[in-house]
Parts: structure tokens; sequence; C-alpha cells
């Protein structure tokens, strides 16, 4: 198992979230969820302003904006940790760097806004491009593929070179198969089994598989019962090769690559 493995702290300031919305709107709560990421250990904070759970509603950016940039604002007069903007539009992103963002996560691969390549280019930052089949608000209708993690590299391999023609170069660019996001439960077994197979491309590879339906689907456990399953699904991507893990519960998957380490010749 790579010793560069970094957990990214999950701050969703949604009310409707799929696992924790709602939970950190009130100052104290931020506050002390800030606080949390930081002791338990988390590389980069992840801070997303709008849900993107499947048939989730969209949110305008000016709401967006209110939501995330006083945040960022926040955890940077904290630390100089790596802060990820999860955002689809390049208002969003711009006004978030500006704040103190050092990453951009853009769920739709820079394909919903076409002004995001620019802000891509106008910083020096990382770009996490994720594969979604379909939208939020439809992409878990009738996922279909013929090989899943075979059309999810093809894919990698456009963007990947779309951005590079834009001017964005590869070293900047990290990879995330999108656990959840337009795929079955056998779906994103298959990612899961395969996390080696995204390493081709050069970038570091993220997988998001926190607290989602898969693992309740497999277990017949509740969100609030999921954060040791998804230590353990970290602790086994990560010895695939994995670079970054993002996950709602800092500490347990911290715990989890420990001793995998540990028990790892």
């Amino acid at each position: 198992m790579s010793q560069q493995v970094k957990i990214m702290g999950i701050l969703n300031l949604t009310p409707d979230s799929f696992s924790d919305g709602g939970q950190w709107l009130d100052e104290a709560a931020l506050d002390a969820r800030i606080e949390q990421l930081l002791a338990e250990g988390a590389d980069i904070i992840d801070v997303g302003g709008e849900s993107t759970r499947p048939f989730a509603g969209q949110v305008d950016a000016c709401e967006e904006l209110a939501r995330v940039v006083p945040v960022i604002r926040k955890i940077r007069q904290r630390s100089d940790l790596p802060v990820a903007v999860d955002t689809t539009k390049a208002r969003v992103a711009r006004e978030a760097i500006a704040a103190g963002a050092t990453v951009i996560n853009d769920i739709s691969a820079l394909r919903q806004d076409p002004e995001m390549i620019e802000v891509a280019r106008s910083f020096d930052g990382s770009i996490i491009i994720m594969h979604m089949q379909g939208t939020p608000g439809d992409m878990q209708i009738d996922p279909r593929y013929g090989d899943v993690v075979a059309e999810i590299n093809a894919f990698f391999t456009e963007r990947i070179a779309w951005m590079e023609q834009h001017g964005v170069a590869r070293p900047r660019i990290i990879v995330d198969p999108g656990i959840g996001f337009g795929k079955t439960l056998a779906h994103n077994l298959a990612i899961l089994r395969n996390v080696v197979a995204f390493k081709g491309h050069g970038c570091p590879v993220l997988i998001g598989h926190s607290r989602k339906s898969f693992l309740g689907q497999l277990l017949d456990v509740p969100v609030e019962e999921r954060d040791w399953p998804t230590a353990m699904t970290s602790a086994l991507c990560a010895r695939q090769g994995a670079d970054i893990l993002r996950v709602h519960a800092v500490r347990e998957t911290s715990l989890a690559l420990q001793l995998m380490a540990a028990l790892t010749v």
C-alpha cells in the first residue's frame, strides 16, 4: 500500500445531502466539524454547497457561493491545508479560489459549464474530474454499460486529452471513477475491484465511496452505520493504489489505513 495515500474529509454545506445534510449549518456545529477534520488528520477538506445525491435539484450560483465562500475563508484562517471546492459552476470555482480553495472538484468533468476550463487554466491547483453517466437528477434511473471499467477509462482518456489541448497539464488532473454516479451495485463493485485499472492515465486516482448506498445494499446497514464499512473499503482501495480517499469519517479511515500498512508485508 502506498504511504502517500491522502484522506479527503467531506464538509457538506447543504440541507439535503444524503448522509449529513443540514448538520453543519449552525455556526457552532460548523466550527466543531472543521476542528474535527483538522484534528483527525484530514489531508484535504472538500467543501460543497450543492447536493449531488441521486435525484437532487440544482442550486443557483448565488446560493452556492453564500454557502461555500465564507467557510473556505474560515478554514483558511485556521489552516493551510489544501481545500477543494466541490462545484460544477465556473463562477463558484473562481470565487472559491479567490477565497483560498486550491483544488476544483467537478463531478461533471468540466462538461457542465463551458467557462470552467478557463478557471482551471487560471490557477495552478489540481482539478478532479469524475465520471458520471447522466446527471444527479437522472443518473440512477437505468444506468447501463457493456464494460464499466473500460468505458470509464475511455471517458478519462478523452477528458484528459481535451484538458491538455486546452492548456491544463496532466500532472494537475485527478481522476474519480464516480462510485454511485450512474452505477448499479454491480458497476460499483466492478470499479472497486479494479481500482488499479484507473492508474494507467498517469493521474492520481480518487475514490469517493463514503457511506454510499451500495454499502447499505451489501450489508443491510443504514447510513449512520456505514463508517467502518467505508473505512474497510478505503483500506482495500488503498491497497490497490488509490491515491485519495474521499470520506466523511476521517479517523476511522486513518485507523484502517494504519492497520493495513502494519499487516502488509
